[in-house]
């Protein structure tokens, strides 16, 4: 499991004087950023793939609340990845000073071609890395089926 610490700063807290809403996505993306720079997912390397991360859905629940100038520490597992590489969940857990679980996440995403904007499979070489990421014990091989579960689709206005 990764983990990264945080200070809740004051642009981090909201009108109620907890931390926003927008803050744990941001702790949520710094991590993520600091977890696959540490296992080989380097901007570089990304850049020089010509891919990118894209989030598909982001689904909080908050426990505890959490206030300014407290330490938060954000946790990362891996819980799923496809076969080819193209999809991914991550688990994310928020723990206070106290070691108290204050808030979990499951995030769900792929790998996107920057040139072309479609998913995309990983090449061989990435497909390496991401085959020594260190899984949950609820990991779970993902299959196309499993970004479509929340029923959602798109409702354009007329």
């Amino acid at each position: 499991m990764y983990k990264k610490d945080f200070e809740i700063r004051w642009s981090d807290v909201d009108a109620n004087g907890h931390l926003a809403n927008s803050a744990y996505l941001n702790f949520m993306s710094h991590t993520r950023v600091g977890f696959l720079n540490e296992h080989g997912f380097s901007m570089k390397k990304l850049i020089e793939y010509g891919i990118g991360p894209v989030v598909f859905s982001e689904q909080i629940y908050y426990f505890k609340e959490s206030f300014l100038g407290q330490t938060l520490t954000v946790t990362l597992a891996v819980s799923g990845l496809s076969d080819d590489g193209m999809f991914f969940k991550f688990e994310h857990n928020f723990y206070n000073q106290k070691g108290k679980h204050v808030a979990t996440c499951d995030i769900l995403g792929a790998w996107m071609n920057l040139k072309t904007r479609s998913l995309i499979a990983l090449p061989e070489a990435l497909k390496e890395l991401v085959a020594k990421f260190p899984k949950s014990t609820n990991f779970k091989v993902l299959t196309k089926e499993d970004t479509r579960q929340s029923g959602k689709k798109p409702q354009d206005l007329d």
